[in-house]
C-alpha cells in the first residue's frame, strides 16, 4: 500500500482509544489525556470494559458498542487482542489504526495484517509511541510533551528518540507538521510517509531518523519523488559494516552497508547528516539559502578575527574561498578603507558605518564569481547591528523580477544582534550563531545540491560505450555455473571483462610445472607475471601466488617452484590447476584503482572504486554508486574519493585518460544489467593513466540464484526498451519516453503552442515555465509517472518534439491521470491517437487499473478522441465537491479492453 487513507491516520474526524485507563502513568491513560488536552475538536471515545466514564466522557465496554465508526483507533491493549480488534475495526469501517502495544510475535503480527487488509484499514505500528498531528490537534500517543505548530515533519523508527527529539525541540521553539513513531512499521513505513508528505501542505521539510529499510525500491521511488517537492534530510543510525566480513572479495568487504545508504540517499536527492541538531540546521538551511551558486564562498565581516574563523570552518568543510575578480577588488578599494583586507574575506574593519556595508555587499553581491556570500557582524558601538540589518534587507531581498544574492548570515552576540536577527530571518535570510554553523551549512547546501543533481540523472540499464559480446558472456556464465563453478578462474574473470570490451592484459594457462611455466614466459616475451592458478584461492597475493618483473625464465622457474611450496604450505586444501603468465604491464606515471561490484543486502546490485592495490582495505579510499549509471554520474562516482586528486595530475604528471576510465564504470554497470548471474566483481588493479586503462587481475563469483539484474536495481532504469520508431503521414516518427536532456527541446514544443492550446490542457494559457518545473517534465522517476514524446526531424533537420502525453500514477497503481498536448499545426492528424494508444499499452502492462482526466467543456477534439478510444464520460466535480459546468471528467478501464 501507499497513501490509501492515511488521511484517516493524521486528520481523522473521530478518534477511539481502545484500552483507554484511569489508571495514573498507564498507556492507556497517558495517550486519553494526551487526546484531549491536544485540542482535537472531532468526537473522541475511550473503550475499556473496566470503566464506565472519565469525566464527562463515557467508557464503552466495546467496537461494538461505540455510537459510530471512528475514523481512526488507537490501540494500547495486550498483543492477543490486537488482531481481533483490528478486524472489528475492519468490519465496521474504521480507515486506521495505531498499535501502540509492543510485543507482538511473527503470528500476531501478521493475524493483524490479515485482519487489516481486506478492507484497506491502514496500521501504524505495532510497537510505536504513536503520532501527532499538531495542526488537526490530534496527539494520539504517550509522549510526555504536545508539539508545537510548525512546517518540519519528523518521522522515526525510534520511539525512544520520538520523546527526546520532542523534548529538545520545544525547548528549542521548533514546530512540526507532523511527529510520528513508526515502529515495527508493519504496514505504514518510510515509503507510505514520504509519498504523504510529498504533497502535504503544512510540511515544508521532511526530516528521517532510519535504522532500517525493508522495502528498497518503494522507499526509493518515494524518496525520489518526494526531494522533487521539498527539501528530506536523513539520519541514518549504524555506520558499522560488520556483515560484510565473510565476503569474498574486496568489493563485498570494502562496499560495507553504511556506504550504500550514503549512496542511496545521495541518489535519491536527500541529504544525509550525522546528528540530530543537523536535521534541524539542515532544514534551515535548505527552506531558506537560495542554492549555493557553485563551490565558492566569500566572507564579508566587520571582524578579522570572525573572517578567520570562517576561513578556517571553510578549509575543515571543503569548501574553498571565492577568489575575486580584480575589477571588483578595485570596486572595494574604492568603497573601503586603505586598511581592509584587500582579499576574501572581506574585512570592512569595525569601524564601519552603515553605507560601508551596504556598498560592499551590493558590489560583491553583483559579482557572480563571490558564490555564496557569508556576512558576519560583531556588534560595535558604532552602528546599532539593527540598522544595519534594515538597509541590508533590501539588497538581500529586493523586489520581484530582480535577482535575489546568495546571502547568509551570522550575528555574532547575543541581545544586542537579536533585533537584527529577527530583520534577516523575518526577510527569509537563513542566520546562523557561528561562523562555523554557517560554514557547516554551506556544506551541506553544497552536498544537497550535488545530490539533487544525481537525482535528475536518469541513464538507461545498457550505457556501455561499446558494444558488448553479450552471447560470449553469457555462455561463459552458463558453462561456469553448468560445472558447478562460482568463483571464475583469473583467465575466465578476464575473459569476461573482455567481452564488456574492458581492457585486460594478455593471460595464458600452463599446467603447475615449473618448466612450463618458463618456457609459456620465453614465447611471450619478457617482463612477465605468474599467479597461483587456484579456485580455492581469491586472494592470491595472501598466500605468496603473485610474482612480479620476472626478466629470465631461470627466475620464472624459480618463481614458480617456490610458488607452489608455499601454497602447498599455507593452502593444503587448495587444489592447484596451474599458473597463469601475462606480460608484465609497465606504464608511466600510471594510478592503481580498483572497479568492482556486489550484491547489498537491501539495496541489490552496487559499483564501488577507489584507490586500488593490494592495501586496498587498508587505504579504505572508496566511494560506491547504484547502477545503473552514466558519463555524469560515473564522474560523480570517482570524484568521491580521494585518489580522483591524483588522476586529475599534478605537476609533471598528466591526467589520466578520464573516458578509458569512465568507459569501465559504464561497462561495470551494464554487466551487472545484463548478467543476473553475477553476484560478485573486482577489478584490482586497474592501471589508469594518460594512455588509458587496462585491468590486471579480475575476480568474478557468480550465483545460480541471480541477484544482479535490471529488475534487481533500487532505482529503475530508463526503459529504452519502450522507444519504437513509426512512419506517420511519411515521417520517421520516434516515440519514446521522454528524459532529462530533452529539456531544451520541451522548452522549444512549449513555447510553440498556441495559447488557446496551453489553455485547453492545463486551464491556463501561461506557455513559460521556471527551471524548476521544467526539471519536473523532463525529469521523472519512470516506477511512478510516464511520459511518452513524439520526435521528429524540424523544419532545420534538427530533432524536435511534436507531442507529449503524461500520467501520473498514484502509489497504489490503482488510478493514472493523463494529458496530451500536440504541437499547434499537426492537430487533427492522429498524433494523439498514436501517443494515446502508446500510453494505454503500457499503462495496461504494469496493471494500472484505471485511466483519468479533466478535460474542459469546450475542447471538443480531445472529447471526440476519448470517445474514439473508448473513454467513458462522468460528471466533474471541484475541490467542493460541487458539480463543475466546465469540465468534464473522463475515465476508462484499463483491465477491460475497450
Amino acid at each position: 500500500m501507499s497513501v490509501r487513507n492515511l488521511d484517516s491516520l493524521f486528520d481523522p474526524a473521530s478518534v477511539a482509544v481502545i484500552g483507554a485507563s484511569g489508571r495514573p502513568a498507564s498507556v492507556g491513560a497517558t495517550v486519553w489525556n494526551n487526546l484531549l488536552q491536544a485540542g482535537f475538536k472531532g468526537p473522541v471515545y475511550p473503550v475499556n470494559p473496566k470503566y464506565s466514564a472519565f469525566g464527562e466522557h463515557r467508557v464503552y465496554d466495546s467496537v461494538a458498542a461505540l455510537p459510530e465508526v471512528p475514523e481512526l483507533a488507537v490501540i494500547c491493549t495486550p498483543p492477543a487482542t490486537v488482531a481481533g480488534l483490528v478486524r472489528e475495526l475492519a468490519e465496521r469501517g474504521t480507515h486506521a489504526a495505531i498499535v501502540l502495544t509492543a510485543g507482538l510475535d511473527a503470528t500476531q503480527k501478521q493475524a493483524m495484517l490479515d485482519a487489516a487488509r481486506p478492507h484497506l484499514l491502514r496500521l501504524l505500528g505495532p510497537n510505536c509511541i504513536g503520532l501527532l498531528s499538531p495542526h488537526a490537534g490530534l496527539n494520539a500517543s504517550f509522549s510526555h510533551i504536545n508539539a508545537k505548530k510548525g512546517e518540519l515533519a519528523f518521522v522515526s523508527q525510534s520511539g525512544a528518540l520520538v520523546t527526546a527529539m520532542l523534548d529538545w525541540a520545544d525547548a528549542q521553539h521548533i514546530g512540526f507538521s507532523h511527529f510520528v513513531s513508526l515502529g515495527e512499521h508493519a504496514d505504514v513505513d518510510f515509503g507510505d510517509m514520504l509519498d504523504y508528505l510529498a504533497t502535504d501542505i503544512h510540511t515544508r521539510a521532511i526530516l528521517l531518523y532510519i535504522e532500517s529499510i525493508e522495502a528498497p525500491r518503494k522507499f526509493m521511488s518515494a524518496a525520489r519523488a518526494a526531494a522533487r517537492n521539498k527539501p528530506v534530510i536523513v539520519v541514518k543510525a549504524g555506520r558499522s559494516a560488520q556483515g560484510q566480513k565473510a565476503a569474498a572479495s574486496h568489493t563485498g568487504a570494502l562496499a560495507g552497508s553504511d556506504d550504500v545508504y550514503d549512496a542511496a540517499i545521495a541518489r535519491a536527492g536527500m541529504l544525509r547528516v550525522n546528528t540530530l541538531q543537523e536535521l534541524f540546521l539542515a532544514a534551515e538551511t535548505l527552506t531558506r539559502c537560495r542554492a549555493a551558486g557553485g563551490d565558492a564562498l566569500t566572507v564579508l565581516t566587520n571582524g578579522g578575527g570572525a573572517g578567520v574563523m570562517a576561513a578556517d570552518a571553510a578549509a575543515a568543510q571543503g569548501v574553498s574561498l571565492a577568489q575575486l575578480p580584480t575589477p571588483t577588488l578595485e570596486k572595494l578599494n574604492a568603497v573601503l578603507p586603505a586598511n581592509w583586507s584587500g582579499g576574501n574575506p572581506v574585512d570592512i574593519i569595525g569601524d564601519a558605518p552603515v553605507q560601508r556595508y551596504v556598498q560592499a555587499l551590493e558590489i560583491l553581491a553583483a559579482e557572480p564569481a563571490s558564490g555564496t556570500i557569508l556576512f558576519i557582524q560583531a556588534p560595535t558601538a558604532i552602528v546599532p547591528s539593527s540598522d544595519i540589518a534594515r538597509a541590508l534587507v533590501p539588497i538581500a531581498s529586493p523586489p520581484d523580477g530582480q535577482l535575489r544574492p546568495r546571502l547568509m548570515s551570522c550575528w555574532l552576540g547575543g541581545n544586542a544582534v537579536q533585533d537584527a536577527r529577527e530583520q534577516f530571518k523575518d526577510a527569509g535570510i537563513a542566520s546562523f550563531d557561528t561562523p562555523e554553523e554557517a560554514v557547516q551549512a554551506l556544506a551541506m547546501l553544497q552536498a544537497y545540491e550535488r545530490n539533487q543533481t544525481e537525482l535528475m540523472q536518469a541513464p538507461p540499464a545498457r550505457t556501455a560505450r561499446q558494444e558488448p559480446d553479450r552471447a560470449a558472456a553469457r555462455e561463459l556464465v552458463k558453462a561456469a555455473l553448468a560445472s558447478g563453478q562460482e568463483l571464475l578462474t583469473e583467465p575466465q574473470a578476464k575473459a569476461l571483462l573482455d567481452a564488456y570490451r574492458i581492457p585486460v592484459v594478455t593471460t595464458n594457462i600452463v599446467a603447475a610445472d615449473a618448466d612450463l611455466a618458463g618456457a609459456e614466459a620465453e614465447k611471450m616475451g619478457f617482463p612477465v607475471v605468474i599467479k597461483i592458478l587456484s579456485e580455492q584461492i581469491s586472494h592470491k597475493s595472501d598466500v605468496g601466488g603473485v610474482a612480479l618483473n620476472l626478466d629470465t625464465a631461470s627466475a620464472v622457474r624459480e618463481a614458480a617452484r617456490s610458488m607452489l611450496a608455499r601454497v602447498k604450505a599455507l593452502r593444503p586444501d587448495a587444489v592447484v590447476k596451474g599458473f597463469t603468465v601475462q606480460s608484465m604491464v609497465r606504464r608511466l606515471q600510471a594510478q592503481e584503482v580498483i572497479v568492482g561490484a556486489t550484491i547489498d543486502q537491501v539495496f541489490g546490485p552496487i559499483i564501488l572504486f577507489g584507490q586500488g592495490g593490494t592495501a586496498v582495505e587498508v587505504m579504505a579510499d572508496r566511494a560506491v554508486a547504484l547502477p545503473p549509471l552514466n558519463v555524469p554520474l560515473a564522474r560523480a562516482l570517482v570524484a568521491r574519493t580521494r585518489i580522483s586528486r591524483l588522476l586529475k595530475g599534478w605537476r609533471d604528471t598528466p591526467a589520466v585518460d578520464e573516458d578509458a576510465l569512465l568507459s569501465v564504470l559504464l561497462a561495470t554497470s551494464q554487466m551487472l544489467a545484463d548478467l543476473p548471474e553475477l553476484a560478485e566483481l573486482d577489478i584490482n588493479p586497474l592501471v589508469v593513466n594518460h594512455e588509458g586503462a587496462v585491468a590486471l587481475d579480475a575476480r568474478v563469483r557468480l550465483s545460480a540464484k541471480c541477484p544482479a539484474g535490471a529488475p534487481h536495481f533500487a532505482i529503475r532504469p530508463y526503459p529504452v526498451e519502450l522507444a519504437e520508431a513509426v512512419d506517420w503521414h511519411g515521417t520517421r516518427l520516434e516515440m519514446r519516453p521522454i528524459r532529462p536532456e530533452d529539456e531544451a527541446l520541451h522548452v522549444e514544443f512549449l513555447e510553440s503552442l498556441e495559447p488557446e492550446d496551453v489553455r485547453m490542457r492545463v486551464f491556463y494559457s501561461r506557455r513559460t515555465m521556471e527551471r524548476s518545473e521544467l526539471a519536473r517534465l523532463t525529469q521523472i522517476d519512470y516506477t511512478r509517472e510516464m511520459a511518452f514524446v513524439a520526435i521528429a526531424p524540424g523544419p532545420d533537420g534538427q530533432p524536435q518534439t511534436q507531442g507529449v502525453v503524461r500520467a501520473m500514477i498514484d502509489p497504489d497503481n490503482i488510478s493514472a491521470e493523463f494529458g496530451i498536448v500536440v504541437r499547434s499545426n499537426l492537430k487533427g492528424r492522429g498524433l494523439g491517437q498514436l501517443l494515446m494508444n502508446k500510453l494505454i499499452i503500457y499503462l495496461r502492462s504494469q496493471g494500472t487499473r484505471r485511466l483519468v482526466a479533466t478535460v474542459l467543456r469546450e475542447n471538443h477534439r480531445m472529447l471526440k478522441l476519448a470517445r474514439d478510444l473508448g473513454f467513458q464520460d462522468e460528471a466533474g466535480l471541484d475541490e467542493a465537491g460541487q458539480r463543475d459546468h466546465s469540465t468534464r471528467a473522463i475515465f476508462m478501464d484499463l483491465q477491460t479492453p475497450s
